[in-house]
C-alpha cells in the first residue's frame, strides 16, 4: 500500500464515527505487505504488518481499497464477486465507510 492511500485513509478519518470503538482492522494487500488499523475510542493508527489479534481481516488488492475509498467499487458486490475476503467480525468491516467517508 503506497504511504498516498496511507495518508488519505488518515486524512479521511471520521473519529466522531469511531467514539467508544475498540477495534482492529487487519489489511491483507495481494499486491502489497500487510497492515493494520487501531482504532480506539475516536483515534487511529496504522501500523505496518500483522496484528496479533484483529477484530476482522480483509483480503483485497491495493486497487480494490482506493476503489472503495472513492466510491467507485461497491463493498457488498466486492465482497460478494471475491474481490474482499474478510474472516472475523465481517460487520465491522461495513463500518469503513462511515470511518473514512468520501470527501
Amino acid at each position: 500500500m503506497s504511504d498516498n492511500t496511507l495518508d488519505s485513509l488518515k486524512a479521511r478519518f471520521n473519529p466522531d464515527a469511531a467514539q467508544g470503538m475498540d477495534e482492529v482492522f487487519q489489511f491483507h494487500f495481494t499486491d502489497k505487505g500487510d497492515h493494520h488499523l487501531i482504532i480506539k475510542d475516536g483515534s487511529l493508527d496504522v501500523a505496518e504488518g500483522e496484528h496479533d489479534d484483529p477484530s476482522v481481516s480483509l483480503t483485497m488488492s491495493t486497487d480494490v481499497l482506493k476503489g472503495l475509498m472513492t466510491g467507485e467499487v461497491n463493498g457488498m458486490t466486492a465482497f460478494m464477486t471475491g474481490k474482499i475476503k474478510a474472516t472475523g467480525n465481517v460487520m465491522l468491516a461495513t463500518q469503513l465507510t462511515s470511518l473514512f467517508p468520501s470527501p
